[in-house]
């Protein structure tokens, strides 16, 4: 492992993603694409780390709170050269490696940053390059078949033969704090658009007669987003990568194209997804689960041998404990169901625990919310609540009670009780029958009465 510092130019306006929100923060897997970027790279512990920023530097700045990251302003704006300076005042003092890479190239992995720095060791500057199906308007790097490199062009100053080059620059380079400097303040702006390219450092570097080399990547790693089309292009890869993991490590997808995974998912062995299911964020699965289909799961731990779904949804804070059942229709939100229990449908199970083999009729409902403050409710050890029951919390129902069903408890249950709340039956003999015939007579009357003419 090598010492190094990283610099991530994100001072771009993202006018193409037309949206509030800066470019390196639309998400990815439910985390935004610069902290991709930084988790990669705090696999090989930085020393220091810049982000360069211009538009919405507060949106930046609160995304990277907790975080061993600065970030340098550039404005105005004249080029990536002349970004990447702008951290040289926040890397004062540092002598190693400088890597310089882009917040909206996200998925560049440690290994091959690592590759990059290797490359160093023979090599005065290197970059990364790759080799797209379609090269479009990419820089070209023109280099041997050894990757010493020759030159670097930007598309737009190539000439027809170097614009026929499949080797395409992606934008990270690396080099020495020693050689970097230097590069980059001595970058100039005489090309078309007028600015100071990045690129510049490796031609600058040729010129002095210094070996560049170049490093080959797989062109998903290094792919640029910069519209809400290559962002679902983005998603679509990571979904895909992660589904053949998922698999690997020795779950069952039933149809793989349907399940959507958060950047966190943590899945067990044996666990068996049906389609269209969807992970949100926190969300972790022990061995021998079945998540059957559509159903949603946010920041939810689920134990061994439990079942989920259809048409489920695990809400932040739901906890199923092990062989534990959640049928159709049932939400549940910051609530723990217990070893053995279950609740089979059309329930709401909101701020709450329940204890080991308890069983929750259809229908029933936590009341939770008062319209001003959340209540807790306790359900005992192999408790029975019959369906359609409201527990007014908050309220707690002891081990082995039962609540009739239909009932709307607002009180305590002790253990082994049974409460039954109700309005008493009236019954009157006949009436259903008498209402019927009148009724029918009155159809009848009405049916045979002549029509207006």
């Amino acid at each position: 492992m090598t010492d190094f510092a990283a610099i991530i130019l994100a001072a771009g306006k993202g006018t193409r993603m037309k949206s509030d929100l800066h470019k390196v923060l639309h998400p990815i897997a439910g985390k935004p694409m610069l902290l991709h970027l930084l988790d990669s790279f705090a696999e090989l512990a930085p020393q220091r780390t810049v982000v360069v920023v211009g538009d919405r530097r507060d949106q930046v700045d609160g995304a990277l709170k907790g975080r061993d990251v600065v970030s340098a302003l550039q404005d105005p704006q004249h080029g990536t050269a002349h970004a990447a300076l702008q951290a040289k005042e926040a890397l004062a003092g540092f002598s190693g490696n400088i890597l310089v890479t882009f917040g909206d190239v996200p998925m560049v992995s440690a290994a091959t940053v690592q590759n990059l720095l290797n490359a160093l060791s023979d090599a005065k500057v290197a970059v990364l390059g790759f080799r797209p199906e379609n090269p479009l308007a990419y820089g070209r790097i023109i280099a041997d078949d050894a990757g010493n490199v020759a030159k670097m062009v930007e598309y737009k100053d190539a000439s027809e033969a170097e614009r026929g080059v499949n080797l395409c620059n992606s934008g990270l380079i690396v080099a020495h704090s020693d050689d970097m400097w230097p590069l980059l303040g001595a970058v100039d702006n005489n090309n078309k658009q007028g600015e100071y390219y990045l690129p510049d450092v490796a031609t600058g570097a040729i010129a002095r007669g210094d070996r560049v080399v170049v490093v080959e990547c797989e062109p998903d790693e290094v792919a640029g987003i910069n519209s809400r089309a290559e962002l679902a292009g983005a998603e679509g890869r990571w979904q895909a990568a992660r589904r053949e993991e998922a698999m690997e490590g020795g779950a069952t997808l039933k149809a793989p194209e349907t399940v959507f995974f958060s950047h966190d998912t943590v899945l067990g062995r044996d666990v068996t997804v049906e389609p269209h299911v969807v992970f949100g964020p926190g969300v972790t699965v022990a061995d021998g689960v079945h998540i059957k289909a559509y159903t949603h799961l946010e920041g939810a731990s689920l134990a061994s041998g439990v079942q989920v779904g259809p048409f489920a949804r695990l809400r932040p804070g739901a906890v199923l404990e092990e062989n534990s059942f959640v049928g159709n229709f049932v939400e549940m939100k910051k609530a723990t169901l217990g070893k053995g229990a279950k609740a089979s449908h059309l329930s709401y199970i909101g701020d709450a625990t329940v204890g080991a083999n308890a069983n929750i009729g259809a229908g029933t409902i936590t009341c939770n919310y008062d319209g001003y403050f959340k209540y807790h409710t306790t359900i005992g050890e192999r408790a029975f609540i019959g369906s359609n029951s409201a527990l007014v919390a908050p309220v707690t129902i002891g081990a082995d009670a039962i609540v009739a069903a239909g009932s709307t408890v607002s009180r305590d249950v002790g253990a082994g009780e049974l409460r039954m709340v109700r309005a008493e039956q009236l019954v009157k003999q006949g009436w259903a029958d008498r209402f019927h015939d009148t009724m029918k007579k009155k159809k009848a009357a009405k049916t045979d009465a002549p029509k207006n003419k």
